[in-house]
């Protein structure tokens, strides 16, 4: 099973590849940010938790999505879970972008 779901985007976005490639790229880079930040010692772990599954499931990644909710009922336990799910869709985007290139 894939981490994301490339035709829901791609379908989304009317099949403009450049549009996909641009959300991908904006995805993959807010992504470096949210990992930077996701620790959950910090305060605000579960407003960046929320803030990738909103993303997530923009993009198709809804694999990622379910995971930052479940976190977000669990609390910071669930937190290692979203950063494993997050550095596997970001590897299956990376891995996406490249073959259409």
């Amino acid at each position: 099973m894939s981490a994301v779901d490339f035709g829901y985007l791609e379908g989304f976005a009317a099949g403009d590849r450049l549009v996909v490639g641009e959300v991908l790229a904006l995805f993959r880079q807010q992504a470096e940010i949210w990992a930077a930040t996701l620790d959950a010692s910090s305060p605000g772990w579960r407003d960046v938790v929320h803030t990738i599954k909103g993303a997530a499931r923009g993009v198709g990644a809804n694999e990622l999505g379910d995971v930052c909710a479940r976190a977000e009922a669990q609390g910071e336990a669930g937190v290692p879970a979203v950063r494993e799910a997050l550095a596997v869709a970001v590897a299956e985007i990376a891995a996406y972008q490249a073959g259409s290139a």
